[in-house]
């Protein structure tokens, strides 16, 4: 693990370096709040460990501002802070957990071994939601879609069953007949155009210099984001 350490005190610094060496964990320690503050932003960390006072930013506003900024790594409050009030603040800050001054740096390494296990496990079950492909991610149970990153708005219910489909089946040609059983849910007879309907609105929604629904001429349609092409 690479975790940093927010701490003014340096003989507390010392004592949690002396243990993560024994765990064989990477540790950088910063003295000042905003200096962590900047470092916590041009890092990658499996964890912090946030003192509450700190010169500069207090630990406090560190919490509240990652959080506000999207940034998910989990944090570990240190304080000597320890009413009920206080405690509350720093989780609702965004912190989730404490640990009060003086501790046993047995109880950190448990605190810490835990927070990282459990936003482990919840990144691995995020991933398993998304459907991905090479350009799109996409997921069922919120259902939203993502272009290299960048979010796709304003689909609607039926547009995002189309495309969740056609991903979740690449290079894979279907029928206007198919698609219509497949995704609306029943055979349909007679006009088949709202299959093309739904797949010009697509492409107005999610294609601009890239084609991905491909037209297969006398058959249907398919999805396909591998191939380079211009043609819109």
């Amino acid at each position: 693990m690479n975790i940093l350490v927010i701490e003014d005190n340096k003989s507390v610094c010392s004592m949690i370096e002396m243990f993560f060496a024994k765990e064989g964990i990477d540790g950088e320690f910063i003295n000042d709040g905003l200096e962590g503050y900047k470092r916590i932003k041009n890092g990658s960390w499996d964890a912090l460990i946030v003192d509450w006072m700190l010169p500069g930013m207090d630990g406090v506003t560190i919490c509240r501002k990652i959080r506000e900024e999207k940034l998910t790594v989990p944090i570990i409050m240190l304080t000597a802070k320890d009413s009920e009030s206080d405690q509350v603040l720093g989780l609702e800050m965004g912190a989730d957990d404490y640990v009060t001054k003086p501790f046993s740096p047995l109880t950190l390494m448990a605190r810490i071994k835990a927070v990282t296990r459990r936003f482990q496990s919840q990144a691995v079950h995020e991933e398993e939601d998304f459907l991905t492909s090479e350009h799109f991610k996409v997921s069922k149970s919120t259902r939203e879609v993502f272009i290299d990153g960048a979010s796709i708005p304003n689909l609607t219910p039926k547009e995002f069953d189309l495309l969740y489909y056609m991903v979740e089946h690449p290079r894979q040609v279907f029928s206007r007949e198919q698609l219509l059983e497949r995704v609306w849910g029943y055979q349909f007879y007679g006009d088949e155009r709202t299959v093309d309907v739904h797949i010009k609105r697509l492409r107005k929604k999610v294609e601009t210099t890239t084609q991905y629904f491909h037209t297969v001429w006398g058959v249907g349609y398919k999805f396909d984001d591998s191939i380079k092409t211009d043609e819109i």
